[in-house]
């Protein structure tokens, strides 16, 4: 299979999985909101009740990913084999790693079985009865048999590499995360970084996303503020977009910053990697936690050391305005009218 097709049918699994973890995120943030660390606890509690209800919606993330992964693949008669494969490495503790591969697996096998020669009176029962059957067995067996230990084994290891992260560690891997993110701001690099992130939500290691997010809020807000300091270097047009930015970076939308990377590529872009490297780094060091997969500063209450994780943001902002301003020139006298 080319890389291209590989990345077309994982970017489809991620797709089908974000609404799930968009809405059990958040909700499981609610809950420690209005309950407090442990007051999901307390049976009956509004805490407790939103806890069920992320905590479902949260779990669905695996088997979905793998479930549409095999749909990506082998069309709907991969959707049953690829959602097994998914809620056995989320009930093996394979994690997101491992329903990755057994999406791949799954839709790989589905292929091959729907190539299966059946007799013409058995032909209507290839796709809802025969193919499920037969793929779905031969993933689950070998999940369970074969690949899910393994994987479990490697997940465990890199989750426990990444708790003990700190210091220099840590900010390392927050500044790699932040490159990451703003280099093509909502692509397939920055979509790989993010979904790190999700991964790492889902086995308990909550500092990684919220560097992600830092990251990811940094470049249209870095875009927006140079504006704002330096309207002479930007055109009418520049800074009615600086506007929009400030609102798609507050909302987490890195996309607010490629009208000007298109512009000005050879500025703007490693204007912005620079403002998101000091962004993550710095909420890696500061500790920062986030349990919520999206929001922006909607969802700033809800994260570890809120007041740190401000002070990142708005020096990751002010490095990249500085940065791209530094590097402008000032604006035709044409371009620069009067707002």
């Amino acid at each position: 299979m080319e890389n291209g097709g590989l990345r077309k049918h994982l970017m489809t699994g991620v797709s089908y999985m974000i609404p799930f973890v968009t809405a059990g995120g958040i909700l499981i943030a609610l809950s420690f909101l209005v309950g407090g660390y442990k007051g999901f606890e307390a049976q009956g509690s509004l805490a407790d009740y939103l806890m069920q209800v992320g905590g479902t919606a949260f779990n669905l993330m695996i088997p979905i990913l793998a479930g549409y992964i095999a749909f990506s693949m082998a069309d709907r008669p991969g959707i049953a084999p690829g959602m097994i494969a998914g809620a056995l490495a989320g009930k093996i503790g394979a994690g997101f790693l491992g329903a990755l591969i057994g999406g791949l697996l799954a839709g790989y096998v589905t292929q091959w079985v729907k190539k299966i020669p059946v007799p013409r009176g058995l032909a209507g029962l290839m796709p809802v009865l025969i193919v499920p059957l037969l793929s779905g067995a031969v993933v689950g067996l070998l999940m369970v048999m074969a690949i899910g230990q393994p994987i479990k084994a490697l997940m465990d290891a890199m989750t426990n590499g990444l708790k003990s992260l700190s210091g220099i560690n840590a900010a390392v891997l927050g500044v790699i995360l932040g490159l990451m993110m703003a280099f093509d701001m909502g692509g397939p690099v920055n979509k790989v970084a993010y979904t790190f992130g999700l991964a790492m939500i889902s086995a308990g290691v909550y500092q990684p996303h919220a560097a992600i997010m830092a990251a990811g809020m940094t470049p249209p807000l870095g875009l927006a503020l140079a504006t704002w300091l330096a309207p002479r270097k930007y055109s009418k047009r520049e800074r009615e977009a600086g506007k929009a930015a400030a609102v798609m970076g507050i909302s987490f939308i890195t996309e607010g910053a490629i009208p000007f990377a298109a512009a000005d590529p050879l500025r703007v872009i490693p204007s912005i990697m620079a403002g998101s490297a000091v962004a993550g780094g710095l909420s890696m060091i500061f500790g920062n936690t986030l349990q919520a997969p999206h929001g922006g500063i909607f969802v700033v209450p809800l994260i570890g050391k809120p007041w740190l994780y401000l002070v990142a943001l708005a020096a990751g902002t002010v490095v990249t305005a500085f940065l791209v301003n530094a590097l402008r020139k000032d604006a035709a006298e044409d371009e620069v009218e009067a707002a």
